[in-house]
């Protein structure tokens, strides 16, 4: 293996959502892209994952040319009713507006699809079953990653920009030496799939807020549903003595449950029991942090794909320009814009998300909002909005929103029952 490579602008570390994503933009503006994955099978894919893209990300998914393939694949254009104590949060059914929608794709299908769309793009070198191995840094500053493959050769790679795209475990986020926020996830997660699973709402997914604990359906290409639940740590005793037994038990007592004896299970269980919330700052000089490696939420809310895509454009938009100037202090510039952007854009949400996955129950305002939301179809809208990330926490909690929940909360009380 060659000692140094220096013909690259931007090496990327990890060839899943993000890192592919990131790749198809940069060379998209003209740069040359050393794409970096050690696993070493290209139809390789993450096994744990809700498989459900937000419709947040729709926009990137479109900017990238991947609709078409997603739908073709087999995609199904995702939607979500929600079970409260106050009943079922139903958003309008508006399947003509892309904003309403975003895509549900197992990874067994959607990294293949990427993955091969990334290697394939001009200016993209793949470098498959390698591995970072360190940074090389000059004056504070990061100017390359260090490789190595299995049997100990290695190789050393100088850019202009590096960047970690290599998820919740990140390597590069660790070599980097950001500073990392870990907080606690009370929950853990029990799940597998069904074919031919009939639900009420169709190719629609349900989720249940059951207060400590949570589930989901998630319909999927081939006619494939995920089923999980997500049930609080007290509980993981249970589970452990014996799983089978406990999901379907927990699924017997699901209010509105999908008939799961009526399908066929088709895989063995799959088990997240430490599932913490993790983030670091999204860049320093000459490196960048994308999708999980930037931060990672609880699961429970699918927000890792949506942001992984969006993550990647945002990276790509910021530093295009600065890196077309051959100006490390104004490409440094521009990540330190990144890293802003993408707090602003993310932190209030995951910080929401942190702070409902180490509680029980919901908060004063979740329950204004949540039982206004199953009364009335203009707030369920709203809450799909938020769910969807295509809307700030600010905006979801703004005093007109809480004033109207408060006067179809108060509405409904007045109204006598039949």
């Amino acid at each position: 293996m060659p000692s140094n490579e220096s013909h690259y602008d931007v090496a990327i570390v990890g060839a899943s959502v993000a890192g592919c994503s990131a790749a198809i933009l940069f060379v998209r503006h003209g740069f040359r892209v050393a794409l970096i994955e050690r696993n070493p099978d290209v139809n390789a894919y993450k096994h744990v994952c809700t498989h459900f893209i937000l419709s947040c990300a729709i926009p990137t998914i479109r900017r990238l040319g991947l609709s078409e393939a997603l739908e073709c694949a087999g995609a199904i254009r995702n939607g979500a009713v929600f079970w409260t104590r106050w009943g079922w949060i139903r958003p309008p059914d508006t399947p003509d507006d892309p904003r309403a929608w975003g895509y549900s794709i197992r990874r067994s299908k959607l990294d293949p699809l990427l993955r091969n769309m990334a290697i394939n793009s001009p200016g993209v070198e793949y470098f498959p079953g390698e591995s970072a191995r360190a940074l090389l840094e000059e004056s504070g500053r990061v100017t390359g990653v260090e490789l190595e493959k299995a049997g100990g050769a290695h190789r050393s790679i100088r850019v202009r920009l590096v960047v970690g795209a290599d998820g919740r475990q990140s390597l590069i986020g660790r070599l980097s030496g950001l500073p990392q926020t870990v907080k606690p996830n009370d929950r853990v997660a029990f799940f597998t799939y069904f074919r031919d699973l009939t639900l009420a709402t169709g190719k629609i997914s349900q989720m249940w807020i059951l207060e400590p604990d949570m589930a989901y359906a998630f319909p999927n290409d081939d006619d494939i549903t995920l089923v999980a639940c997500m049930p609080h740590k007290g509980r993981l005793p249970e589970f452990k003595k014996d799983l089978e037994g406990s999901y379907y038990r927990f699924f017997e007592s699901v209010p509105d449950a999908p008939p799961l004896d009526r399908a066929k299970q088709i895989s063995t269980f799959f088990s997240m029991v430490d599932m913490p919330n993790m983030s670091r700052p999204a860049s320093k000089p000459g490196l960048a942090l994308i999708g999980d490696a930037a931060l990672a939420s609880d699961p429970v809310w699918g927000v890792g794909c949506g942001w992984a895509f969006q993550s990647a454009e945002w990276l790509a938009d910021h530093t295009a320009a600065a890196l077309k100037s051959g100006d490390p202090a104004r490409l440094d510039g521009a990540l330190e814009k990144y890293r802003k952007a993408h707090r602003s854009a993310l932190a209030a949400h995951h910080s929401l998300i942190c702070d409902y996955s180490a509680r029980k129950k919901l908060n004063l305002l979740e329950k204004l909002i949540f039982s206004a939301a199953a009364r009335d179809s203009s707030m369920a809208r709203h809450f799909e909005n938020f769910g969807n990330r295509r809307i700030s926490v600010g905006e979801f909690l703004t005093p007109r929103a809480l004033a109207r929940a408060a006067g179809i909360n108060l509405k409904s009380r007045l109204v006598p029952k039949n």
